[in-house]
Formats: C-alpha cells, structure tokens, sequence
C-alpha cells in the first residue's frame, strides 16, 4: 500500500508540475493562442493584468513552483506558493468567470493530494 502511495505522489507531483510550468511558460512564449478577453468585470481584470505586465510575474512563479514540483527539492515550497495561486484562480472563478471551474477543481485536487502527503512538513505551520 505504501508503495502504491508513493509511485501516485510522484505522479500527482509531476502532473501538477508540468501543468505549471506548461501555463507558466506560456506568460512568456506565448504558444497559446489567446482568445478574446471576455466582456464585464473579468474582462477589464484580463486587461489590466495583461497591461500591467502582472501576467508575467504570475508566470515565474507558477514556473517557479512548477519546477520545484518536477525537482522534487522543495515542495513544500512549491506547493505554498501554488496555494496562492490557486486560491486566486478560485476568486477569479467565483467572482467574475464561473465558466473556468472545471480546471481549478482539478488542479485543486491534485494540490490537495499532495499537501496532504507532505502534511508532516507543514504541521508546524499550524502548532500553536
């Protein structure tokens, strides 16, 4: 069982890993076609943080955190990191684009899976 569990946590790890680091790359690359920005609220978000140029630091850390998750150093790290991310990929959804849960619910569930198989490393996170 054991093993079992530890061949699907470098399974689960890698996946999320590379679905990072494909979306972070993209920031930069640009092999993604983009498709029009949506209208209202999400829109003028999509906007601003493409003007702004915020899209490009989301992208190193979703790399970031990508790449330590394909590593295997760190994760705790990485998976900290894309807590964040993800947290906002959540409020983005929630707010002003429920059309885009299907993909935050997956990546949330493999996150999810893997906090809880380092869940020894951030114990003390939550010890008084």
């Amino acid at each position: 069982m054991m093993r079992v569990m530890k061949i699907a946590t470098i399974i689960v790890r890698v996946l999320l890993g590379l679905i990072f680091v494909f979306f972070g790359s993209n920031a930069f690359l640009h092999f993604l076609s983009m498709p029009p920005l949506p209208g209202g609220t999400a829109g003028l978000y999509l906007k601003a943080f493409l003007d702004s140029g915020y899209v490009y630091v989301i992208g190193v850390m979703q790399l970031l955190s990508g790449l330590l998750l394909l590593i295997g150093k760190f994760v705790p790290l990485g998976l900290t990191i894309l807590g964040a991310i993800i947290f906002n990929i959540w409020a983005f959804h929630l707010l002003m684009a429920p059309e885009g849960f299907p993909p935050a619910v997956v990546v949330t569930l493999l996150w999810a899976f893997l906090v809880w198989r380092y869940r020894e490393r951030f114990a003390s996170l939550l010890a008084p």
